[in-house]
């Protein structure tokens, strides 16, 4: 069973273009280093709850758009490797210091895989 990063995050819509760009940058750091998979996805059908859902867990305002990204290891010893590695890589240093998105309001967390279809 796999290992999965996920992270939930809100960017403004008019830095998509900045994300985008450093995102992709990160992908290919995270697979060089042994990532299985990287995937960045942007809120299509996320209505605002009442109670819970993805806009209310980061606090998206109107401008910005709900991120919904993971990162596939083979086992969670592979992704703690693989995670030193990619933050101590000098080529995504400069964007972790200027993201353009608010780094207080992502969610993110490592899961165990229960069930692979």
């Amino acid at each position: 069973m796999s290992y999965v990063d996920g992270f939930i995050l809100a960017v403004p819509k008019d830095k998509l273009g900045d994300y985008k760009a450093q995102a992709s940058r990160a992908g290919d750091v995270w697979m060089e280093h042994g990532a299985l998979s990287y995937v960045e996805c942007v809120a299509d059908d996320v209505p605002y709850g009442e109670v819970t859902s993805f806009p209310r867990a980061v606090q998206a305002k109107d401008d910005e758009i709900v991120v919904f990204s993971w990162i596939t290891y083979p086992s969670r010893e592979k992704r703690d490797e693989v995670m030193k590695k990619v933050m101590d890589d000098p080529r995504l240093q400069d964007d972790m210091k200027n993201m353009p998105f608010d780094g207080k309001r992502m969610i993110f967390g490592g899961f165990k895989s229960v069930i692979e279809l």
